[in-house]
């Protein structure tokens, strides 16, 4: 015995390999099964990304190093 979802309908498909399960345990099986998505979904959060402070957001980067074989003035190029 199988249950499947029509294609219309979002639902799960449950094959059955062995036995002849009765609708009420192929009920009992999605319920269950149901259930425990349903807290793991709530369970399963993402961690906030870290805020950046006022100093992260205004602080300038770091320059790049100075250039030291071009010299120290304009005359020396």
């Amino acid at each position: 015995m199988s249950a499947a979802a029509t294609p219309e309908d979002d639902g799960v498909r449950v094959d059955v390999r062995r036995g002849q399960p009765t609708d009420d345990e192929l009920a009992a099986l999605v319920a269950v099964v149901s259930e425990a998505y349903v807290t793991e979904a709530e369970t399963a959060v993402a961690d906030e990304p870290a805020r950046r402070s006022g100093w992260e957001l205004s602080a300038r980067g770091l320059r790049e190093p100075l250039r030291r074989e071009l010299g120290w003035g304009p005359w020396t190029c």
